[in-house]
């Protein structure tokens, strides 16, 4: 069994999805220490050609905090404030594009509930794309694995616990702290992800940029995006369907 193993993010990118996709379980690592200025509480969408953060408020209560601990920020000018600029400004940036109609409902949805946990956030934005990108492979949240350990000796005890024989891990710093000879003494491979980015039109005139929000090529490119992300179909397809 391959098994992926990552922090839930808010909004992830393709990259994300496309490990998430090629595994057959994968691991939400919900249990480690919230990272400030990373990608769990935070992402990046294109706003008139240029991409821009879109953040997600939390509380700070301690450095020590664990993600699943992380408390969404509803205090600071009304409950709904930074929902109803989020979707102000998802609008804002995608209304001209082919599919933004298509699922602005469904976005509307989640910024219409009150979100106490980023977890729980996390996991709704999560559960929309994995819809979208058509993604059937289970979840599980290390918080509910009863496994501890730190970096490379945490990610073979989730192995060990799920009964893993192989680790997609990603291309990220991850390559830098797996021991591989441990790995392979516990009788689990290491392979690594191979991501191709796909190119797709965007909105705007500016050169392409990688590395925003699955939600930009959705709401470019709609049902087609699923074959995008998996290299079966190609950008003209997409931009023909949508």
């Amino acid at each position: 069994m391959i098994v992926a193993i990552h922090q839930p993010h808010f909004l992830p990118w393709l990259g994300y999805l496309h490990r998430m996709a090629s595994a057959d379980l994968f691991v939400l690592l919900d249990h480690v220490q919230f990272e400030r200025r990373n990608y769990q509480n935070r992402t990046r969408i294109r706003i008139e050609g240029t991409a821009r953060w879109l953040t997600v408020p939390v509380i700070q209560r301690s450095q020590k905090e664990r993600i699943t601990e992380k408390l969404v920020d509803n205090r600071l000018g009304g409950a709904r404030a930074w929902a109803d600029n989020h979707y102000a400004t998802l609008r804002h940036a995608y209304a001209s594009a082919p599919c933004f109609n298509q699922y602005a409902a469904a976005l509307r949805r989640i910024y219409d509930t009150r979100w106490e946990r980023l977890v729980e956030l996390n996991q709704a934005c999560l559960d929309l794309l994995r819809e979208a990108f058509e993604i059937r492979t289970p979840l599980v949240r290390s918080s509910e694995l009863a496994v501890e350990g730190a970096r490379g000796g945490l990610i073979l005890n989730i192995c060990r616990a799920v009964g893993a024989d192989t680790l997609l891990a990603g291309m990220g710093g991850s390559r830098g702290y797996l021991d591989a000879e441990a790995f392979a003494r516990a009788g689990v491979r290491i392979e690594f992800q191979h991501f191709a980015h796909p190119h797709y039109r965007q909105r705007g005139a500016a050169p392409f940029a990688s590395g925003l929000s699955a939600l930009d090529m959705l709401l470019n490119c709609g049902p087609r995006s699923a074959e995008l992300l998996r290299g079966l179909a190609s950008p003209q397809e997409s931009l023909a369907a949508a």
